[in-house]
């Protein structure tokens, strides 16, 4: 019972991670404009969801796990500022829904470190 959050979190990660792979042309669309080598960035932070989110799920792996999610949402970060301060060039989502995202990054970095704590 206790490890449900470390598996919801987990298989949360993982799913985002993979629609990195399923839909790159989204996330590159969100990232700013002067990072180099989009594609691959986006496959990188990619990869490191489904790894983070994998390793959630294992007691051996969950803490050094929850440890690289924490770094990827980090590093993610800016991208979701760029949105933010660029809000005519996503018209599907409201700007303040934009704005709203960004104080949402330390409700994923805490489910995380809760995660990390099963």
């Amino acid at each position: 019972m206790k490890q449900r959050w470390s598996t919801a979190v987990g298989v949360v990660f993982t799913v985002a991670g993979l629609l990195h792979f399923v839909r790159p042309g989204t996330y590159e669309s969100i990232m700013p404009d002067q990072l180099p080598v989009q594609r691959e960035l986006v496959y990188a932070s990619g990869a490191a969801e489904i790894a983070g989110g994998l390793g959630l799920l294992h007691p051996r792996t969950r803490r050094w796990a929850g440890w690289c999610l924490i770094v990827t949402l980090v590093a993610v970060f800016p991208a979701n500022v760029h949105m933010a301060l660029r809000a005519e060039r996503y018209p599907q989502f409201p700007p303040a829904a934009l704005w709203a995202r960004l104080p949402f990054q330390l409700v994923f970095i805490a489910a995380v470190w809760r995660a990390m704590r099963d």
